[in-house]
């Protein structure tokens, strides 16, 4: 097996796991968590689409990368903040 099948292997159970945990909606934590995941998965495709030379794969990644970072962001670093009363 080479770098680039160990890469996309890699890439393709995180997202899978990644995709389960957020769609599973176990509170906050866990799909900011899924988003961690998603961000390894998207650099993985990254690496393996640029050894690979898949301009469209790599540049796809990038995007969702960003899209995650979001995630991760708004699920694990941001406050959450509190509802007025009687929301």
């Amino acid at each position: 097996m080479t770098l680039i099948d160990i890469l996309k292997w890699s890439a393709s159970i995180s997202g899978v796991t990644a995709a389960l945990m957020v769609s599973l909606d176990l509170g906050r934590r866990v799909t900011g968590w899924g988003f961690v995941l998603f961000l390894f998965s998207s650099l993985c495709w990254i690496a393996g689409a640029m050894m690979s030379s898949d301009e469209a794969l790599w540049s796809q990644n990038l995007a969702l990368f960003a899209i995650n970072m979001f995630g991760v962001y708004r699920y694990l670093i941001r406050k959450k903040k509190p509802k007025p009363d009687g929301a």
